[in-house]
């Protein structure tokens, strides 16, 4: 029997992503479920005019946003893919063989994924490992996390891991890179800091160099030339700030625990 299948994609403003993400997915799709956030840039019209449904609903944060978006699919498997992300012929055809095999073994696929930066393929410094839980079944699979990198959580031996691997175009530009850079390590500083974790000293010297060395070096990241060098550093960058932020977080928590300062002596005030 063949399963049918929701492409659900959630979107804000991606107009200029959506022809290549739609086009990678239209043999595969039974329906193309597009969840905009707020577009304004033709985003919704462009979705529309391929035949995708489309949802509209305010972003709180991702995994917020897509449990809200995944009960409205209209099948019960589900490919959930962001607007810069592609499927390759390949792994289009490995899908649906998962799909036509109607093996109930499984609830999710792991999907790994080719990361390009700035326009280049990063094939070390970690990119190979990167995989996301994104074939699932509607019913039973719901975000876990209060970031943009909350991911599905099902029971490890209800999860299965698919061979291909889908296309992630991440920040093809340096200005894509820094609109989500204060975002992310804003959300991961308020989300540690909220779990207890805190900052010192000796990790704001060390965060830097010990996750560029092991990027860089440890994991090959040399290899990738010099989009790989700005990836492992910017990398590294950004564990820094989220150290910093987790500080000034602790700095603003110790001023509201003072008490208020009393008035001078001989102050004067001014009369009703």
């Amino acid at each position: 029997m063949t399963r049918r299948l929701t492409v659900l994609i959630p979107a804000k403003n991606e107009r200029h992503n959506l022809p290549d993400c739609i086009d990678s997915v239209q043999d595969l799709a039974d329906e193309v479920l597009l969840a905009d956030s707020g577009s304004a840039d033709g985003t919704i019209e462009y979705a529309r005019s391929r035949g995708c449904r489309v949802i509209q609903r305010e972003y709180v944060h991702a995994g917020d946003f897509k449990n809200w978006a995944i009960p409205q699919c209209s099948h019960e498997w589900v490919l959930l893919l962001d607007a810069d992300e592609r499927l390759t012929p390949r792994l289009a055809v490995e899908i649906r063989q998962v799909l036509d095999a109607a093996d109930d073994r499984y609830d999710g696929y792991w999907i790994f994924r080719h990361c390009y930066f700035l326009g280049r393929l990063l094939r070390f410094g970690g990119c190979h490992r990167d995989r996301v839980l994104r074939l699932f079944r509607r019913d039973v699979s719901r975000y876990v996390g209060d970031t943009d990198h909350a991911e599905i959580r099902l029971p490890a031996d209800r999860t299965g891991a698919l061979r291909s691997r889908m296309e992630h175009h991440t920040c093809p530009t340096l200005d894509d890179y820094f609109r989500k850079f204060l975002r992310y390590t804003s959300q991961n500083a308020q989300v540690r800091y909220a779990k207890g974790r805190r900052t010192s000293l000796l990790r704001l010297w060390l965060t830097v160099p010990v996750k560029f060395t092991r990027l860089y070096l440890l994991r090959w990241g040399i290899l990738d030339g010099v989009a790989g060098l700005l990836f492992c550093w910017l990398s590294a960058f950004s564990s820094f700030v989220t150290q910093a932020r987790m500080w000034e977080l602790d700095v603003r928590q110790d001023e509201s625990s003072l008490p208020d300062k009393p008035a001078m002596a001989g102050q004067s005030h001014r009369a009703a």
